[in-house]
């Protein structure tokens, strides 16, 4: 286990009101001590509210629904190897009905045996936009036979949302809440 690079914030004198309360809301909601993503990014102040109401409507406010949107946010965690976003989104996709079996194939990606078509198009979207930072005529059009117009601008903040995060994540060194 690496140390994190900045020491997350617990204090009043850390967070401010605001933050310390919205970080122990999180902490709460996701069923751990501390959450540790929250504490860091509390550090910055404003900041972090805007971040968090970014991320809100991607997350769970967006209008892709919230199986695909998970099926989305697991293949990047995966791709980026980042186990906080794993562990949490292990949790909330369950929620959203993705399975084990599912979760297996999104991680195996869209050469996994039982997929569905929007499921490969999907994953192999996620994949090229990671790889390759935008998506080919093809793929666009793929993508789009499930997608509306807001659908596709959404896809794409989510999975580029997802990816910086596990930068910061992994570059921060941010301990992951499930020990």
């Amino acid at each position: 286990m690496t140390t994190p690079r900045i020491p997350s914030g617990t204090r009043l004198k850390d967070l401010g009101v605001v933050n310390l309360g919205l970080t122990k809301i999180a902490a709460k909601v996701a069923k751990v001590p501390a959450a540790n993503l929250f504490n860091t990014l509390g550090l910055t102040g404003s900041l972090f509210q805007a971040w968090l109401l970014y991320s809100g409507k991607l997350m769970p406010g967006g209008k892709i629904n919230r199986h695909d949107t998970e099926t989305i946010i697991l293949r990047v965690a995966h791709r980026r190897d980042c186990g906080y976003e794993l562990d949490h989104h292990i949790r909330i996709g369950k929620r959203a009905g993705v399975t084990a079996e599912l979760r297996e194939r999104i991680f195996e990606g869209p050469a996994a045996e039982g997929l569905s078509e929007r499921q490969r198009t999907i994953l192999s979207s996620v994949d090229e936009l990671l790889e390759t930072k935008n998506l080919s005529d093809a793929s666009w059009a793929s993508l789009a036979a499930h997608f509306d117009d807001r659908r596709m601008i959404e896809f794409c903040l989510l999975v580029t949302q997802y990816d910086g995060l596990a930068t910061v994540i992994g570059t921060l060194r941010i301990e992951r809440d499930f020990q």
